[in-house]
């Protein structure tokens, strides 16, 4: 019976995404990126019937959703699938399928504001070999809040961060660091030497980085 409710394609995703603090639709999506709004939507009212989700309506109409305490009982078994994950997929296999929107909405919300300097303070990741919207990224960070954008917020810049999207979801992942992509010349950085320098401590890594691998 649990399976019923877990294993459908998307459900554990769309859990994690919770169990990370995404509480209105719009967030769920971009985290969530290749999923489509129509199944979002299913699975989210299938959790709820399931008694792991909690539908609250705010004011001007708005909608949130929260895990019940049955929810928040999963986040060992979710969390430990990443855990797992981290410990015994290659590399190669974790590093195909590269999505610069979800990289960003997970390195956007684990940015560890404290260490980045009181004023608003704009860094934008710029990733050469892709096209369009998904080439360029921003984080505004101001009042301790971080908001990603796609597009130019109009600031002026105090870190410009220039690699592939391969080497960023590396650095992320607790695969590689940054002096060892600076080094090497994979990770250009430029502006605010301060920032620069602090940078492997401010970005924070994935939940899972720090996890011990198993397998090359």
């Amino acid at each position: 019976m649990a399976s019923e409710i877990l294993c459908s394609r998307w459900t554990t995703l769309v859990v994690r995404e919770l169990l990370c603090g995404s509480t209105r639709f719009n967030d769920l999506r971009r985290g969530l990126p290749k999923m489509s709004p129509a199944l979002l939507s299913k699975r989210l009212k299938e959790l709820q019937q399931a008694g792991v989700l909690i539908v609250s309506r705010r004011t001007k109409g708005s909608v949130e959703y929260h895990l019940s305490e049955a929810g928040e009982e999963l986040r060992p078994l979710i969390m430990g699938l990443g855990n797992w994950a981290q410990r015994w997929m290659e590399s190669r296999l974790s590093l195909k399928n590269l999505d610069p929107s979800l990289l960003m909405w997970d390195m956007h919300r684990s940015l560890n504001v404290k260490l980045l300097p009181p004023h608003r303070c704009t860094i934008q990741f710029l990733y050469p070999e892709l096209s369009g919207s998904q080439k360029r990224w921003w984080l505004v960070v101001a009042d301790g809040a971080v908001d990603l954008c796609n597009f130019d917020p109009g600031h002026q810049l105090d870190l410009l961060v220039k690699s592939s999207l391969r080497t960023m979801t590396a650095i992320w992942m607790g695969l590689t660091t940054i002096k060892k992509e600076s080094d090497t010349g994979q990770l250009e950085i430029d502006g605010d030497q301060a920032l620069a320098c602090s940078m492997q401590q401010w970005l924070g890594l994935s939940a899972f980085a720090f996890e011990p691998r198993r397998v090359q």
